[in-house]
Order: structure tokens, then sequence, then C-alpha cells
């Protein structure tokens, strides 16, 4: 292996140090930074992510602070933007395919692993957060009702639970991508996107992105430009809500039909719309031979948390869990 290889390996590795500690609003170590780089199929241990993070120190990139870890700096920040482009915008669509893989629950048993998204908020805000929660989740869009705490302090597979804050896992809507592949359908995830919705029907995407053509999660940018209008919906039958649509083969269309009705009724997710084959969906295009399905988000919930004043930091398409860990939020 020749020294300019083995150079860009190392560059690599280092840009996602960096964007890994972008990612995380506190310090964080190198044993988390290590499951984080295995997980995003970069192999390398504990000792090895601190030979790294001794480079990014030396350059002014990273910071120590204390024994909580590392976090990223405002040069960081800047080599992060301007570093592997191209390299990052696979990213979002290679950590949803895995997780599809990995997700086994089967709505009939109610039994399996499946799709989570993460919000990390203040504890104070904790009671005002449950009710907003319950408004939303039980509005008539049917997002899922089935949530998980996570105290502070908790370390997941994919972030730290600062002191003072809590945790609050919701039910990915991408859960039903690996449900349709579970049963034989192929899916392709394609858009994430704002879909206009009156008298609580849906009725066009206002603006679409590309899950294989970013580097940041579509729900994760409509929610920091503050674009949802989730309450809204709620309240009067008219807003805007967080929605993404994925394609399966038309010939796969009867059987996704009643794979669909078993999640709606388990309580996973609520499908805002099927289409026909080769027609686009609420605007969204679909290639010829498929059909579109469109799926009301997650991540709406927390949306509508922070539409309401709160902060909140949320991690769409985060981590696997056992269904079993997830309560009915009554």
């Amino acid at each position: 292996m020749n020294t300019t290889t083995i150079d860009s390996m190392v560059q690599r590795k280092l840009i996602e140090i960096l964007r890994i500690l972008f990612e995380n609003n506190e310090p964080i170590g190198a044993r988390l930074i290590a499951d984080k780089m295995n997980e995003r199929g970069y192999p390398i241990g504990e000792r090895g992510v601190r030979y790294h993070l001794r480079i990014l120190d030396e350059r002014g990139l990273t910071q120590r602070q204390g024994y909580d870890g590392r976090i990223i700096t405002e040069s960081g920040i800047n080599e992060l933007n301007n570093a592997l482009v191209g390299d990052r915008l696979g990213f979002i669509i290679t950590r949803i395919e895995k997780l599809i893989y990995d997700t086994t629950f089967n709505p009939r048993t109610g039994q399996g692993n499946v799709i989570i998204n993460t919000s990390v908020l203040d504890k104070k805000d904790f009671d005002k957060t449950m009710e907003i929660l319950h408004h939303v989740m039980y509005d008539g869009y049917s997002i899922s009702p089935y949530i998980k705490l996570i105290d502070e302090g908790t370390v997941t597979s994919d972030i730290k639970i600062p002191e003072g804050k809590i945790g609050i896992a919701t039910m990915c809507s991408i859960t039903i991508d690996g449900i349709l592949m579970k049963n034989g359908i192929p899916v392709n995830t394609r858009y994430g996107g704002i879909l206009e919705v009156k008298n609580r029907k849906p009725l066009y995407f206002e603006d679409i992105i590309v899950y294989n053509g970013t580097t940041i999660d579509p729900m994760r940018i409509f929610i920091s430009k503050k674009l949802t209008r989730v309450l809204d919906a709620v309240d009067t039958g008219s807003g805007k809500l967080l929605a993404n649509l994925r394609e399966i083969p038309a010939s796969a269309l009867s059987d996704a039909e009643a794979v669909l009705q078993s999640v709606m009724d388990a309580g996973v997710g609520s499908v805002a719309e099927i289409g026909k084959p080769g027609k686009s969906v609420l605007n969204a295009p679909v290639e010829t031979g498929n059909v579109g399905i469109a799926v009301y988000a997650g991540v709406n919930a927390m949306a509508a948390v922070e539409e309401s004043g709160i902060k909140v930091s949320t991690y769409p398409i985060s981590t696997i869990i056992d269904f079993k860990e997830l309560k009915k939020l009554e």
C-alpha cells in the first residue's frame, strides 16, 4: 500500500471523527467515537481513535474538555464543511440501508427491532413536552405513540444524554421500509420533505430532498429551518408536516398494501398516500414501473415540541432498538 493511499485513509478517518464531534452537542470520548466509527464502516479501535485525535488537536481542529472528551473547534467546523463533500453525499442513504436491513419487527406479533429517532431536551421542559406529545400523537395523523425515555448520563450506541437533560426516543417511519423489505418487497427510500396538508388531507410536497444527494438528514434540515407547522395541522387541520417517500416495484403493490395495513394496525406508523404505477405522489416524482408511498415522519411529534418554544436537539434515524423497550404513551 503506497503512502498516498495511507494518507487518504487517515484523512477520511479524521474527517469522520470531526463529523461525529460536530453531530454531538457535548464532549465525547474515544470509546464512543470508536463505536460510531465502526457503525459507519470505519474499523478502528479506541487506541486508534486516540492517535487520530492527537493529530486533530495538533491542527487546532479539536479541543480536549478534561475527562469528558473532545469537542470540535471553529476551525474544525470549517475544515469539515470544506472536506470530502463528494465522499459524504452517500452517507445518509448508506446509514438508512443498514438500519433497514437490521429491522426485524413483525407487526403481526409486535416483536422485533425497530428504528428510532432520538431527541434531547432539558429536564425542566419534560412535563410540557409530554403534554404536547400526547396532543400530537392522538390527533388523527396516527404518529406512532410508542416512545422511550432515556435518563441523563445514558450512553447509547449513537448518543450520550448529558447531565440535566433527558432523551426521548420516537418511532422512525423508516422502520416501515425495513418491514416491507423483510416481507420480500424491495424498497428504495427516495425523499424526505415538507408535506402541505389541508382539512387533514395531504395536498402536495412543498419541498423535498433526495436522501442520496445530501450529507445531512432532510428531516433535520427542515426542523432546523423551522419549516414545519405541525401544531397548526393538529389544531386546525391545515399545516405542514414532515414526511418521506419510498418506491416499491408496481408488481409488489398488492402485497405491500397488506403489509402497510398491518403496520398501521400495530401503531408503528401512518401512510399519507399510496400512488399509482409510474405516477408522481403528492407532486414527488416516481420512476416508471414503481409505486410511491408517502409516510408521515415520526419526528413530527418532536418538531411540534420545538414549535412550542422548547429547545430540542433531534437526531432522526438514530439507531435500532427492540420494540419491547418502547412504551405506548397513554
